[in-house]
């Protein structure tokens, strides 16, 4: 399927987009704050069209994922080239994008929170003109994971979202914004390192004809990756069952727990969530930790697909573990920021375990998971924006009453709460459950067991509820105001959507029904 505007794809317009934008932000002088601001909301803006022009483009019926042919919008030529270079021979790397029932979710989450982090951006006054440049390529960064069929261009703009979100955390966040943004590129970076070491054995291990029809060159293409018959005999990853193979899955995994982030990999996000701003906080909860689930799905299941049998119950064994612990830390926060944090560990726990099920009911719940929890979560941390916008404070114990104060902003928030909470209508409900029915599937004890970071959830909820909403209004907080029309714009959109997926969930589960029952059948169905 081909959609192009001036000779250029619509993925490669999604892509720049945000440079483009960038480079506008860089020329305009600092001193016009106002006209950086909406030129990033505009930028942003029409990234949401054309997720919108995706979306109602996508043909639902292609399957597969492991060929040209099943993937949409598909845009490839040769980018870098170095001809004769000792011990690599010829390098090959190919500007490859594509999107299929797995991404094309995920370009749409990060599209929407972009767009809802620009006007959450709104509020930020100092060096507005570096945040909102920085701003706009950590979106090119995430969008260029989700897009990427190529591994070294997987693996670039997976190292491309570092650098943004360190200074965006390092600068414009909270006391102890240093700290938390050291920490935050320390995890990522050993992690990168463990994928780059992965990517290289992965290219000298496939190699495919040349055009020439009898010489073999390696290949850094994830879809070459994926087929048994382009692996050297002989190379350190030909073959199923070898001790390479899981060496280079576990790998790769820890990479991507890092990022989702599973126990014991964990202890980043809480520092970067409290200290990093609250449009960034959006982001980070809304989209980047996505990328772990997704680096898993598009990465490690299907290119070790013997590796991902063999650990399939240790990965079910970190959710479960990632859904109570997550859940427990949450409930023993006083802090409502850090309490949300925890309680994205557990519910990315949800993710792991519907995916590790490897079953098309699993997968479908866990992939809705991450779009599903990527709205909550950008709920609740502006939520929490407001009022630490309008009183400095997070702490639960500071609140209390609100929903007499502040009528709008306490439905808005509930509706938030009781969603991450998995209440039947709202959109959390849908994907926990198919999470969980995949699981109980396929490993009913740790299925039972995990049920109980629902419970434990629950009771974090009620209790932030009961402190935050009711009870008398302080004396300090008789004064504070509902929300402006700006936070409403902010919040409507993604009020709708948990409502709508709450209700009626098939538009976005035909978006990946197909793609996701081929994936598990290219794992579950091969003789290893």
């Amino acid at each position: 399927m081909e959609f192009n505007f001036l000779g250029i794809g619509i993925l490669t317009w999604i892509l720049f987009l945000p440079i483009i934008g960038m480079i506008i932000v860089l020329l305009i002088p600092g001193k016009f704050e106002q006209a950086i601001r909406y030129t990033a909301l505009g930028i942003t803006g029409l990234l949401v069209l054309l997720a919108g022009v995706l979306f109602r483009s996508f043909d639902r019926s292609l399957t597969g994922i492991n060929d040209v042919e099943s993937f949409q919008f598909v845009e490839k030529f040769r980018w870098i080239t170095v001809e004769s270079v000792p011990w690599f021979g010829r390098i090959e790397i190919n500007y490859f994008l594509g999107i299929d029932g797995l991404s094309i979710l995920m370009v749409l989450l990060t599209a929407l929170i972009a767009f809802i982090g620009a006007i959450s951006s709104f509020s930020i006054t100092k060096q507005v003109k570096g945040y909102f440049a920085l701003y706009l390529l950590l979106i090119t960064g995430m969008l260029g994971v989700f897009l990427a069929l190529d591994f070294f261009l997987f693996f670039i703009f997976w190292e491309v979202m570092l650098l943004p979100m360190y200074f965006l955390i390092g600068i414009w966040g909270g006391p102890r914004r240093e700290y938390a943004a050291i920490k935050f590129f320390i995890y990522t970076f050993v992690g990168g390192i463990l994928m780059m070491l992965v990517m290289l054995a992965l290219y000298f291990s496939v190699a495919v004809p040349d055009s020439d029809g009898e010489t073999m060159v390696h290949t850094f293409n994830i879809l070459h990756m994926m087929n048994p018959a382009y692996y050297v005999e002989g190379s350190l990853l030909y073959g199923y069952d070898t001790t390479w193979r899981y060496i280079a899955w576990m790998a790769l995994f820890i990479n991507f727990a890092i990022k989702i982030p599973l126990f014991p990999f964990h202890t980043w996000l809480p520092d970067a969530h409290v200290e990093a701003p609250t449009p960034i906080s959006v982001i980070l909860a809304g989209v980047l930790l996505k990328l772990g689930t997704y680096g898993l799905l598009r990465i490690s299941f299907p290119i070790f697909p013997d590796a991902t049998m063999y650990f399939m119950y240790f990965m079910a064994v970190l959710g479960m573990i990632s859904i109570i612990y997550g859940a427990f830390c949450a409930l023993a926060q006083d802090d409502f920021k850090k309490l949300i944090a925890y309680s994205s560990i557990s519910h990315m726990g949800i993710v792991v375990l519907g995916i590790a099920a490897l079953n098309t009911q699993g997968m479908i719940g866990g992939v809705l998971q991450m779009f599903n929890h990527g709205i909550i979560t950008a709920v609740l941390f502006l939520a929490v924006g407001v009022v630490y916008d309008r009183t400095g404070k997070r702490g639960l114990y500071d609140f209390g009453g609100l929903a007499s104060q502040m009528p709008k902003y306490t439905a808005i928030a509930m509706i938030g709460m009781f969603a991450a909470l998995g209440l039947p209508g709202l959109n959390g409900f849908v994907s926990e459950l198919f999470s969980f029915l995949g699981a109980f599937e396929a490993y009913r004890t740790i299925a039972i067991i995990s049920v109980f970071g629902i419970i434990i959830t629950a009771a974090y909820i009620l209790w932030t509820v009961q402190r935050v909403f009711l009870g008398n209004v302080p004396e300090h907080l008789k004064t504070m105001a509902d929300l402006t029309v700006r936070e409403i714009i902010c919040f409507v959109p993604l009020i709708i959507l948990i409502i709508f997926l709450g209700v009626y969930p098939s538009p976005a589960i035909e978006l990946m029904n197909t793609s996701l029952s081929f994936l598990t059948e290219l794992i579950t169905v091969r003789p290893y």
